[in-house]
């Protein structure tokens, strides 16, 4: 049984005493306004680099389109920008990934490229180097640093170095990989450099998820689970942090219904119930990258069709548009066996948020059902992920 995260409703300023006092519409006010702010909040990852070094791959990777895709930022060996240029992630335009200029062009010189770009705007940067990275990659980081923003060294298109060093020797993956990191932390020559080894083509190999993991940890809790939603889903335990995030929003999307059920309005409750139910799921949908979109770029990513990963999905929500009619008709349809649930996980709560008899009822259906859906999402993610990945 999991303890209450921080995001439960009680720690939502105002909401407890609301529900103290049956201020069941400021309370409502409240988590709506909360979730409302947790959908907005914005990411913008600046990603630079010299001319060639697969900026514009790694963009488009991180945003699940491939190079020739419409919208995708254009590819080449020589500087195919001189402006900065932003690239929204196709499931939320909240977040941006930013194509900088290389440092030390004519139009960005090193004295004023942070000025030049907005340093402002940016939560963190990646300066991406396909070789050794040189003089003005620290240069940056060293102003980067001085400024008391993150950065992250990455060393990418990382399969063709060990794919060339098999060709003339015998020397292991792993040995190819400590040496092209321990080179680049020599050549940097700045005190304990974070450097990531990736390929844009294989996310799921080499260090993005451990990129993913040290993101996690150094932002802020709402930015974190921003990029959480967006991550490509490389290995199981992604699927498993996103189900872990999303999941605190229940008690708070419940009690949102709950307090709509105390409301002596005649079917407000059930319009309530619906509108709320099928954001939430709109939102899980997405973020477990289950929605038709996701799943065709997928399918053009890994060259399994979209029928074989649509195949393995049992959710009656999944690679559909989530109207009314189709939720109504999945509500009845895992009615039972959300019924199933144990009463024990849900009930817990409804002493804690100070939720009365009266909106009891409604606090249980839509956990329950909001539950069942999310866990059936996610293994179906989990699925697909091993269906792309044979």
């Amino acid at each position: 049984m999991e303890d209450p995260d921080d995001s439960c409703p009680e720690e939502i300023p105002g909401v407890k005493e609301a529900l103290k006092n049956n201020d069941t519409a400021g309370a409502a006010k409240r988590i709506k306004e909360y979730l409302e702010k947790q959908t907005n909040v914005s990411l913008n990852i600046a990603i630079t680099g010299e001319s060639g070094a697969g900026k514009s791959t790694f963009i488009n990777a991180f945003r699940g389109i491939k190079n020739r895709d419409e919208g995708a930022a254009p590819t080449g060996v020589t500087e195919t920008m001189s402006e900065v240029t932003p690239y929204p992630h196709p499931d939320n335009p909240n977040v941006t990934l930013w194509d900088l200029p290389g440092i030390g062009t004519k139009d960005f010189p090193a004295r004023k490229y942070l000025k030049l770009v907005g340093f402002d705007k940016y939560d963190f940067f990646l300066i991406i180097s396909d070789t050794r990275f040189r003089e003005n990659d620290v240069k940056l980081a060293q102003k980067i640093k001085k400024m008391k923003r993150n950065f992250y060294f990455v060393r990418s298109k990382i399969d063709n170095d060990i794919r060339a060093e098999e060709s003339v020797s015998d020397s292991s993956k792993e040995k190819t990989l400590t040496k092209i990191r321990d080179d680049c932390i020599q050549h940097l020559g700045i005190e304990s450099p974070r450097v990531f080894l990736m390929s844009s083509f294989q996310l799921h190999k080499f260090d993005f998820s451990l990129l993913q993991e040290t993101l996690e940890r150094e932002l802020p809790k709402d930015k974190r689970d921003t990029l959480l939603y967006v991550m490509p889903n490389v290995n199981p335990d992604v699927i498993s942090k996103k189900k872990k995030a999303l999941k605190v929003h229940l008690y708070l999307l419940a009690t949102l219904s709950a307090a709509a059920a105390a409301v002596p309005v005649p079917g407000l409750s059930v319009a309530v119930d619906v509108a709320v139910l099928i954001g939430a799921v709109t939102h899980f949908v997405h973020a477990f990258g289950l929605d038709v979109q996701s799943l065709k770029r997928l399918a053009i990513r890994t060259a399994v069709s979209y029928t074989e990963l649509r195949d393995v999905i049992i959710s009656p929500v999944a690679a559909k548009e989530i109207t009314k009619e189709l939720f109504l008709k999945a509500f009845a349809q895992l009615g039972g066996a959300a019924g199933l649930i144990g009463a024990e996980e849900v009930s817990r709560f409804i002493p804690i948020v100070g939720i009365p008899v009266a909106m009891s009822l409604s606090f249980v259906t839509t956990y329950r059902v909001l539950n069942f859906i999310l866990n059936q999402l996610a293994e179906d993610a989990q699925k697909v992920l091993k269906k792309a990945l044979v």
